[in-house]
């Protein structure tokens, strides 16, 4: 998971909105460290459970990372205007952990992540995950370099 971040990372670019899900345990914050060491961002890239939310600046010349955990947020979007991710979202990279239902209307364009663990894995290390691209941006959009 940590590598396909780091991979997904090299085409992420400011105004990105990514939304991942999956079950507890099934990898997002690890595929988010690994965007954060692609992005080069300044920071350990942990799970802002506690938080809501943490901003990552990059280290260079590239956008911060903006990582959310919006699994404690019942609220949907109302919620999520609190924590200003629309006035972020143009200058950034917006991670969003558990954010379906609650941060579709910041943009048009967004990338969904679903990460399930492999049925009958008993090594609990292989995970499947479905990229669905919304949108302009992601309609063409080279995640080749997403192969491994």
């Amino acid at each position: 998971m940590r590598e396909l971040g780091r991979r997904l990372a090299k085409v992420l670019r400011a105004g990105d909105l990514l939304m991942l899900s999956g079950e507890l345990g099934a990898g997002k914050t690890t595929l988010t460290r690994g965007l954060g060491e692609g992005m080069g961002v300044r920071g350990a890239v942990t799970s802002p459970t506690f938080v809501i939310a943490r901003v990552h600046p990059s280290l260079g010349d590239g956008p911060p990372l903006v990582h959310v955990d919006a699994y404690r947020l019942s609220g949907g979007l109302d919620e999520m205007e609190d924590l200003d991710l629309d006035v972020s979202l143009p200058d950034s990279v917006v991670v969003v952990e558990w954010g379906e239902g609650k941060v579709e209307e910041l943009t048009d364009d967004r990338l969904r992540l679903r990460i399930d663990r492999a049925v009958g894995d008993t090594t609990d290390e292989v995970r499947h995950v479905t990229l669905t691209g919304v949108g302009e941006r992601w309609a063409s959009a080279d995640l080749s370099v997403l192969a491994g």
